[in-house]
């Protein structure tokens, strides 16, 4: 019996100091049994109920995001969105915004002002005090008041009621001037009447964001605030934005005038412009619009552009809140500028270039501005950052396609520029993914060069050469006439592929082209680094006849193409093999082409001896020893370097492109302006 109560005696010790944070100590040779711990009481007095503006006070992130420096500015957008759906509406012509002296924000604007009669659910409260201290209490759940409107929960500027330590607001209806104090969501006192007013309506609110909430050092910044007040004069032109600031607060860096007033009638194309002023543009002009009910619903403007030297942005808007997580319209809009292009594409010929391309390629560089008025808007939180009405993506679709697919084609010159940047941008890409596969593999296994790549034994790239040469014949050729310790020979199988009109999957998935930037390791595009190019000179080195210049002409446009600086920091050259061998007994010369070969007869070879003539037909009838005397040897060779004129970067672009390109109709226009020419002149190489 004593074993027994022992043992049930551990397991309540046991129990009990799982329960409670000091064990209950055991008398020697006793059992203890543990004191369980009492249950807090929990019944219907348990259940607190927050009435009024209490649950924003003590929950701010629910409705602003949290107490941070973007929360506080929010409470200035919750005021203004309230006069601009006042402007949007056609009631109001101006608002005003004035930032004071001790962090106090005072936006007014001359709308028709917030009703000060009894509201009749609340007879004895006015209906300004309604909407000031009761959540989801507004004129905006029915669109008979506001067709559009930024707020929608009707909890916006009772908000900024609870969360402000002061908030006056003064609103001017039939001639008279009401005005009503508030502290921290509380009325001080009764909607007074302050007396008449001739010239004067609409609604003034000032108010100062509680230290208690945001903290003793929170303060407005004056560029910010700024910034918000102007964007709102662009997105809706009927509007005229003044701005006042406490001289005492422009100090700093980020100085703003003290006063100014906004008016853009060119809404977002004018707001566009100033945000890329100082950008290179990819085409020219911004495509830009605005449509009025799209789908029966509000309105919609836009303006896009592309830059070259700055990284691209989106800007949206719904009903004039900024939407800066996107959303539904954003969606609409990238898929309208994919389609659209690939629509130009097809029309042009080009459809397969577009077949990778997504709709990351297109926005890389977009500079775009978005700005959608709907009904009853759907957004993911109380701060409106994304817009989530799923008919706001079709509306945009449809509306900025077709509107894309008019500027397209009324500047096809522009179009097939941004065509052929977005194409760059894709390839880009999917070169950037290729070689980190590369880097993925190269972590876990040594990459062994390519298989026909007959490498030189220098281990640095100083003063070491790689011989692109043409055919397996060729190669054989060069790899006994080279110098082995620092001549490597890279066969080639025939023609390469043409870079500059095939599509990415084609250049990715061909072996030749691939051999070569591993057998070079400097890597290609952006990724291209000089310091792991794997030789000084690289050599084109192909037959001299007419295929062997097709040739070289390829491999300059894959270089030009894929490694550029390769060719800027003076690594490229082409070899000049002969193409004539002239004997007269023991002499013997070596002719270039055929205008070299006569000037060869008229001056070095003298007398009525007969000159035996030989033609090359390749290199690869060459003996090795010919080769290495002619073409190979650095004390004998001629090497031509491989540059782009240093101020001509734009025509040599254009140039490889209308020659080499996928457009056929462009090399004809070439030949046929050249016809002449071709019979005139002797073309050999």
């Amino acid at each position: 019996m004593a074993e027994r109560d022992l043992f049930a005696g551990g397991a309540a010790l046991r129990k009990a100091a799982a329960t409670s944070p000091t064990p209950p100590r055991a008398a020697k040779g006793k059992a203890v049994a543990p004191t369980q711990p009492a249950e807090a009481d929990y019944d219907a007095s348990s259940i607190e109920v927050l009435e009024g503006l209490e649950p924003v006070r003590r929950r701010p992130g629910m409705y602003i995001g949290g107490t941070d420096q973007k929360a506080l500015h929010h409470l200035f957008a919750e005021v203004i969105d309230n006069s601009m759906d006042e402007a949007v509406a056609g009631h109001a012509t101006f608002i005003e915004v004035e930032l004071e002296e001790g962090n106090f924000l005072t936006v007014t604007d001359n709308g028709r002002g917030i009703p000060v009669d009894p509201h009749p659910k609340f007879p004895k409260k006015s209906a300004l005090e309604v909407i000031l201290t009761t959540l989801h209490a507004g004129g905006k759940f029915d669109s008979k008041v506001y067709e559009t409107s930024g707020g929608l929960h009707g909890v916006g500027v009772s908000v900024v009621n609870a969360l402000s330590d002061v908030l006056e607001v003064e609103v001017a209806r039939g001639q008279v001037l009401h005005r009503q104090t508030y502290s921290r969501g509380l009325p001080q006192g009764p909607v007074a009447e302050v007396g008449r007013v001739l010239n004067r309506r609409g609604t003034r609110v000032r108010f100062h964001p509680d230290a208690q909430i945001f903290g003793p050092d929170a303060a407005f910044e004056p560029r910010r605030v700024f910034k918000m007040a102007r964007s709102k004069a662009y997105l809706f032109g009927g509007v005229e934005i003044r701005w006042k600031c406490a001289p005492s607060l422009l100090e700093g860096p980020d100085k703003v005038p003290e006063e100014a007033t906004f008016r853009f009638p060119g809404g977002l194309r004018d707001y566009l412009l100033r945000e890329i002023e100082g950008t290179t543009p990819i085409a020219d002009g911004i495509f830009s619009g605005k449509v009025t009910k799209p789908g029966g619903h509000g309105s919609l403007e836009w303006a896009v552009t592309w830059v070259a030297d700055a990284d691209g942005f989106s800007t949206s808007y719904c009903n004039t809140i900024p939407t800066p997580e996107g959303g539904t319209h954003e969606s609409g809009m990238r898929v309208a500028l994919l389609r659209g292009l690939r629509d130009h594409a097809e029309r042009v010929n080009q459809g397969k270039r577009m077949t990778a391309v997504t709709t990351d390629d297109v926005m890389a560089q977009c500079a775009s501005m978005l700005s959608v008025f709907i009904r009853e808007p759907e957004f993911q939180g109380q701060t409106k950052d994304k817009l989530a009405t799923q008919e706001a993506a079709r509306i945009v679709e449809g509306t900025v396609r077709d509107a894309f697919d008019h500027w397209l084609a009324a500047a096809p010159a522009q179009a097939n520029k941004l065509l052929d940047w977005v194409v760059e941008r894709a390839d880009e890409r999917l070169r950037r993914r290729a070689e980190k596969e590369v880097a993925r593999k190269s972590a876990t296994r040594k990459l062994r060069l390519p298989g026909k790549l007959a490498d030189c034994t220098k281990a640095g790239a100083a003063g070491s050469e790689l011989f692109i040469v043409e055919g397996d014949s060729a190669g054989g050729s060069a790899k006994q006439a080279r110098d082995r310790a620092s001549q490597a020979v890279l066969p080639l199988r025939g023609k390469i592929l043409n870079v500059a009109s095939a599509g990415r999957d084609k250049l990715m998935a061909n072996q030749q082209l691939s051999d070569l930037i591993q057998a070079l390791g400097c890597g290609t595009g952006s990724s291209y680094k000089d310091d792991d190019l794997r030789y000084e000179k690289v050599i084109i080195m192909t037959d001299a006849d007419v295929d062997g210049a097709h040739i070289a002409s390829l491999l300059i446009t894959f270089f030009y193409r894929q490694t550029h600086r390769l060719i800027d920091r003076g690594h490229l050259y082409l070899a000049v093999p002969p193409l004539y061998r002239l004997t007269q007994g023991a002499k013997t010369v070596y002719a270039r082409n055929d205008a070299h070969r006569d000037q060869i007869l008229k001056t070095t070879f003298k007398g009525s001896a007969k000159v035996d003539i030989g033609r090359f037909k390749g290199l690869g009838e060459m003996m090795p020893a010919q080769l290495k005397e002619t073409t190979m040897d650095p004390r004998k060779r001629t090497l031509l370097r491989v540059q782009v004129v240093a101020d001509d970067e734009e025509g040599t672009g254009d140039v490889i492109e209308r020659l080499m390109g996928n457009k056929p109709e462009a090399r004809f226009a070439f030949i046929q302006e050249r016809a002449a020419f071709a019979d005139e002149t002797d073309l050999d190489i």
